[in-house]
């Protein structure tokens, strides 16, 4: 059977020689060879650029046999002029392959060209053994790698395809990070929406601290990580801890970790959260809600940058960005010998309010048509409008749950929703039986919000628990550490019953 693999070889070490080019078309035609075709890259176009005609045409000849669609040119300015006219018909190439040593335009200032263009391919140089120290400063300048002379077939594909895949990880994460910060747009036109927006883009330079406040659900997650986002930490992770959630006997090992053996149960090594948001930001989320003994440690660990596993002696440095938010009013705390004042200088260096969805107004219509396209796009359907009628409503409501409270109202009533438009009468059966209760006391009553109109006992139940907690709650002023306090209930156990009747 003819030898493709020694006809390509051939041909790339010698780059010369018709004959060479003859017996690798042969091989490559020989029906015998289709045996041990590798499967086609969908067409994708690799633009090789070299000065030696054989060796770029045995260049050619390889890649179209393994399924690509090759452009070439003879130098850097054929290149760039192939590169126009094909992004004149909106093509580009998934990747070029060029010679370093040509006329007119070498292939490091062929390099230099396509790193100026909007999303340029990765691209590969093929240097001589002279060249070597020059190509490596081309790939400190952009360059995917290089290949040096003489050419191996199987080099050359294993370095194309490593480079192809590098590309498409790094659309794909850039895709991922488009749609992340999708997600975490900071939505409003409000006086009080752009106000933020400027904060945050002067914060986020900076390393220092910031504590935001907040009512619950006017979105001080999305805050942090926007802060997080346009900061130079950006590649780094962004932990969050719920302080609340945590249970008194653990919040140690959940921040700082623990070693095997330090406590019963502790069955293995973890990585507490300040460790894991090492080179990054650590969001503290209800930080009100921890407890003093777990306050002197943070603490220490903030002004000292280490952190000591629990049942360990040994300090580890930890370099992060601390970023704390609470609905509740830490002022008081202070006084009340909850929550420790040197905790909350450190904490406090930037203070943020966050005004609730009753102050901004007009930023309700903004934020309902961003749910109903986010809903959309989750279902893979046209994104439903807001009737006036709808509209109306929306923008007179209290919403005491704020933006995380017209979130699940608009869920709710998409579900009930027939027609293009979410209507008035829609969003009525989720105020009347459902978990949103976005509706002010008096309209309440006007919608048979009495747990004593409930059909069944169980209805009873679950109407008469959550109107005691939404009460409880109000009469803390939304502080949950202080309501389970008062209830006699573990925090975790109360969270789980917020977010069973969507008061979180």
């Amino acid at each position: 059977m003819p030898s493709r693999r020694g006809a390509i070889n051939r041909a790339l070490e010698d780059g010369r020689g018709a004959p060479v080019i003859v017996a690798l078309e042969r091989a490559c035609d020989d029906p015998r060879m289709a045996q041990t075709k590798p499967e086609a890259s969908a067409r994708t176009p690799i633009l090789v650029v070299d000065d030696d005609a054989d060796i770029r045409l045995a260049l050619e000849m390889m890649l179209q046999y393994d399924g690509f669609e090759v452009w070439t040119a003879k130098d850097g300015a054929e290149a760039l002029k192939r590169l126009d006219a094909e992004a004149a018909r909106g093509r580009a190439p998934a990747l070029v392959l060029t010679d370093l040593k040509m006329p007119q335009v070498d292939g490091l200032t062929l390099l230099e060209r396509i790193q100026e263009r909007e999303s340029p391919p990765p691209v590969v140089l093929v240097s001589g053994h002279g060249d070597v120290a020059t190509a490596v400063e081309a790939m400190k300048k952009g360059a995917a790698n290089f290949l040096e002379k003489p050419l191996d077939e199987s080099r050359v594909r294993v370095t194309i395809r490593g480079a192809l895949r590098e590309q498409k990880l790094a659309a794909e994460n850039k895709s991922l990070r488009k749609q992340l910060s999708a997600r975490w747009e900071l939505v409003g036109d409000s006086a009080a929406m752009q106000r933020l927006r400027a904060q945050v883009e002067q914060v986020a330079s900076s390393m220092a601290s910031v504590l935001i406040t907040g009512e619950n659900g006017t979105g001080k997650e999305v805050v942090a990580r926007n802060i997080h986002l346009a900061g130079p930490r950006a590649a780094g992770p962004f932990i969050t801890v719920n302080c609340a959630a945590i249970p008194d006997e653990l919040i140690e090992s959940e921040l700082f970790g623990h070693e095997k053996g330090s406590f019963t149960g502790a069955f293995e090594r973890r990585i507490g959260h300040f460790e894991a948001a090492h080179e990054g930001t650590l969001f503290l989320d209800e930080i009100g809600d921890m407890p003093l003994a777990a306050q002197a440690k943070v603490l220490r660990a903030l002004e000292t940058h280490e952190i000591t596993r629990v049942g360990d002696s040994k300090s580890i440095p930890v370099d992060i960005r601390v970023i704390a938010a609470t609905n509740a009013d830490l002022n008081s705390a202070v006084e009340a010998k909850t929550f420790r004042l040197d905790l909350f200088y450190r904490l406090n260096v930037v203070p943020l309010r966050l005004a609730p969805l009753r102050e901004r107004r007009e930023d309700v219509p903004l934020f309902a048509r961003a749910f109903l396209a986010d809903i959309a796009a989750r279902s893979g359907q046209r994104p439903r409008g807001l009737a006036p009628d709808a509209l109306e409503l929306l923008v007179a409501l209290d919403f005491p749950g704020n933006v995380r409270q017209l979130k699940n109202l608009i869920e709710g009533a998409t579900v009930f929703a027939t027609g293009a438009d979410i209507t008035r009468a829609d969003l009525d059966q989720v105020l009347e039986d459902g978990p949103a209760l976005a509706q002010p006391a008096a309209n309440r009553a006007r919608l048979g919000a009495d747990p004593f109109d409930a059909p069944t006992f169980e209805e009873f139940k679950d109407q008469s628990e959550k109107l005691f907690f939404e009460l409880k709650l109000a009469q803390n002023e939304g502080n949950v550490k202080r309501t389970a306090e008062r209830l006699g209930m573990q925090r975790s156990h109360l969270y789980k019953k917020l977010d069973r009747f969507g008061l979180r």
